[in-house]
């Protein structure tokens, strides 16, 4: 069975106060290389039977209605899978 995956990030205009808080821990252990870390939420579907124009316009909208909140996230991907299996 596809899995579909939908990735979420807090707009970039927001504070990501974990982001923060991960990117101050690596800069404690010494790895000065990173300058910011922003958090989001992953989520994977998975479809019982063939990715159709319709299943994917359903993602579309679960991620938009459900699995995001509009004021402070963004949908940034939606990752379809590739082969026969899609």
């Amino acid at each position: 069975m596809p899995t579909i995956v939908v990735e979420v990030m807090p707009k970039a205009e927001l504070l990501d106060p974990q982001g923060k808080a991960v990117a101050g821990a690596l800069a404690r252990l010494g790895k000065s290389e990173f300058t910011d870390v922003r958090i989001g939420k992953r989520f994977e579907l998975t479809v019982d039977g063939p990715i159709t124009d319709a299943t994917r316009a359903t993602v579309q909208q679960i991620a938009d209605d459900i699995l995001s909140n509009a004021v402070i996230e963004d949908v940034v991907a939606i990752h379809y899978p590739e082969g026969p299996e899609a």
